[in-house]
């Protein structure tokens, strides 16, 4: 159910940098069993016999830290049959209006509750972890979130910064910061400009839309569950690869990398 007019979410997506989908938009099934996915794969189990790429948290690792693993798409039906349903696909080609649009890489976020802030995700544009493999000044590179719990403002749900996307903070930002106001001290505001936070609240099967220079970060989940997402990266047909990098090593495997959309 799309809840945003297509309109108005792209007009969003311009000026503000991002957009969002509250209410499902992949149905409850294909969430549910993404969910069974996500489990498989914590535990190291993969039905596809593909494992993961290389990740920063593996099977065993602190069960109260942020749990982020690379390509799980590769190690789970579940979650490549959720990666390239046709529902996300019109969705992001009517927001970006693409000619096409292919999934370039996936990340598998597991925030568990927590007191302290072990699974924070500092403020960052994910275009500077991007920069070498991709050519940013020619690259359309955007992230679809997609929530598989409920995220609430108590959750630890992402944060956009309004029109950040129009603004060049070179590296200013990390994704592995946890204190994120101090954090935040060392971004400069360009004059004009002030700081303010919209938070990401989604239901189950909901999404957001985010470019890839848009600021975001995330704090401590306060729930008593699991906050469950995937970020899927994706490029539109306006998009150049800067030189051979782990980050697009599938961009010519239409398998591992699909194209969800085509005009």
């Amino acid at each position: 159910m799309i809840n945003v007019s297509i309109d108005s979410a792209r007009s969003l997506y311009e000026v503000d940098g991002f957009c969002l989908f509250p209410e499902p938009v992949i149905p409850a099934d294909v969430v549910e069993r993404a969910v069974d996915g996500m489990d498989a794969i914590r535990r190291g189990e993969y039905d596809t016999d593909t494992p993961p790429q290389g990740s920063h948290w593996k099977p065993g690792d602190d069960p109260d830290a942020l749990c982020k693993i690379e390509c799980p798409h590769h190690a789970s039906r579940a979650i490549m049959d959720l990666v390239r349903h046709p529902a996300l696909g019109d969705l992001v080609g009517a927001v970006t209006g693409a000619d096409w649009v292919q999934v370039w890489w996936v990340q598998l976020l597991y925030k568990p509750p927590s007191d302290d802030n072990l699974a924070n995700i500092g403020w960052h544009a994910d275009r500077q972890y991007w920069n070498v493999a991709w050519d940013i000044s020619r690259s359309d590179l955007f992230t679809a979130w997609i929530a598989l719990s409920d995220v609430t403002s108590d959750s630890g749900p992402m944060r956009f910064v309004p029109g950040t996307h129009k603004v060049d903070f070179g590296d200013a930002g990390d994704f592995w910061g946890q204190d994120l106001d101090a954090l935040r001290d060392t971004i400069p505001m360009p004059d004009g400009m002030s700081w303010r936070e919209v938070e990401a609240v989604l239901r189950p099967g909901g999404v957001s839309i985010h470019d890839m220079r848009t600021l975001h970060g995330s704090g401590p989940n306060r729930t008593s569950g699991p906050r469950r997402s995937f970020a899927i990266h994706m490029r539109t047909n306006r998009s150049e690869t800067n030189e051979e990098s782990n980050l697009t090593r599938f961009i010519d495997d239409e398998v591992k990398a699909p194209i969800i959309y085509r005009k």
